[in-house]
């Protein structure tokens, strides 16, 4: 989930203090003296004397470089804090900034690590992966020649990774129909574009009511800017209500959130804010004071389980503030923020520094937002719309599906829509 700040220089000065007890330690004579508490001096100098003796004694001398311990120490020491808090080393990164900008080299999945399963929580449409036939809620078990049933995130990162044009091979579970496929997949440069299929919705279906839809599939750069494009050529065909998609939308940048929010609601509308352990974590997010809120037309927004982090924060502030019905399945509960710390070497890291929580004063974490119409989807149903957002590359067996199911979430949103126009009159 990428809500990023950037704290390059308080981890600079971190690394120089860090470096100075280290310097301390080496220049004193004798064992460190290790006392019950919590005292940072302390502990650093055990870490110290535990990085030495690796560094003298070790066996292999080719896996005890400095940099790859100091990775494994801290790679180690965030994964142990939640799920989300993590170690890029320069590489990844890299990634991680290029995903934020919209353009990517790579597959295109977004893979956690759900129930002990590295589980692919969403697909970017149009990326390698997706056209190859890889859905949300498959599991990876192999990569490669590489079983990594009991991997972590981070530890698959270079085995995703490649230039492009190359190829890899994925071992694939598919939980929804216990089956268990290889898929080839070339690595490709692929562009994210967030903001999808809006259009009017056909008339046959909203009596008449001229209903806009547009599905939003992750929240990035240039995903507020797109929107308002979006909507603005909407409201130019006359449209008189939209349904925002926000199913299997698995967050992003929480400032992209926010502007999107404001082509909602007027300006200065608080949106979301944080608490955490330092009183400074109080943070309160606004619209911009220059924000241009795109009238009152009725707005019905579409979530499910999968909708996760920036998705959670847009349906939430929709809902308080009285600007959209909320349709479909309680969301994820992400409700954490993580800091994006730079490092000096290049490296970064994502730490869980506070807690979002909506204009009602109630968290996201763990609790996620409430529909104020509940409809669910059976299994078959949420593939039938996977392989409808997907659009192409679909075999007969799984056309044949999409026709067949109905999208019972959509025709409760554009029920919702019309009876709220109608009682406007």
């Amino acid at each position: 989930m990428r809500i990023n700040r950037v704290f390059g220089v308080a981890f600079g000065i971190l690394f120089v203090v860090l470096d100075l007890l280290v310097g301390g330690y080496i220049l004193s004579s004798g064992k460190a003296e290790v006392t019950a508490g919590d005292d940072a001096g302390t502990w650093v100098r055990v870490f110290t004397q535990a990085f030495e003796l690796v560094k003298q004694d070790y066996v292999d001398p080719k896996k005890t470089s400095s940099e790859k311990l100091v990775n494994a120490g801290l790679h180690q020491m965030l994964s142990k804090l939640d799920p989300h808090s993590a170690f890029l080393d320069a590489e990844d990164y890299q990634e991680f900034q290029e995903e934020n900008r919209g353009e990517i080299t790579g597959i295109g999945i977004v893979v956690s690590g759900i129930d002990g399963r590295l589980t692919v929580v969403s697909a970017v449409e149009d990326a390698p992966a997706a056209k190859a036939g890889i859905l949300p809620g498959d599991q990876i078990f192999g990569i490669g020649d590489v079983n990594v049933e009991h991997k972590t995130v981070e530890d698959i990162g270079p085995l995703l990774r490649g230039p492009a044009g190359t190829n890899v091979h994925l071992r694939i579970h598919r939980p929804s129909n216990n089956s268990t496929t290889d898929v080839q997949v070339i690595r490709e440069v692929y562009r994210v574009n967030s903001v999808r299929d809006a259009h009017v919705l056909d008339s046959r279906k909203t009596a008449n009511f001229k209903i806009g839809y547009v599905r939003i599939t992750e929240f990035d750069q240039p995903t507020a800017t797109e929107l308002a494009h979006r909507v603005d050529g909407l409201l130019a065909d006359g449209m008189q209500g939209l349904v925002l998609d926000l199913r299997f939308n698995p967050g992003g940048l929480v400032q992209s959130a926010i502007d999107t929010c404001g082509i909602f609601l007027p300006p200065k509308s608080m949106v979301v804010y944080t608490e955490g352990r330092d009183p400074a974590a109080h943070q309160e997010f606004f619209t911009d004071a220059a924000s241009k809120p795109r009238g009152d037309f009725p707005v019905a927004i579409l979530v499910n389980s999968e909708s996760a982090s920036a998705s959670e924060i847009v349906a939430a502030a929709m809902k308080d503030l009285h600007r959209a019905v909320i349709v479909g399945e309680t969301t994820f509960g992400k409700g954490l923020v993580q800091a994006q710390f730079e490092l000096p070497n290049g490296a970064g890291m994502r730490l869980t520094v506070a807690r979002y929580f909506a204009p009602n004063r109630e968290t996201i974490q763990e609790r996620g937002v409430k529909p104020d119409i509940m409809s669910s989807m059976t299994r078959q149903e949420e593939r039938a719309l996977l392989l409808r957002q997907r659009g192409s590359f679909l075999n007969p067996d799984e056309k044949e599906l999409v026709a067949r199911e109905k999208d019972e979430q959509l025709d409760r949103a554009v029920d919702a829509l019309k009876g709220l126009m109608l009682y406007k009159g």
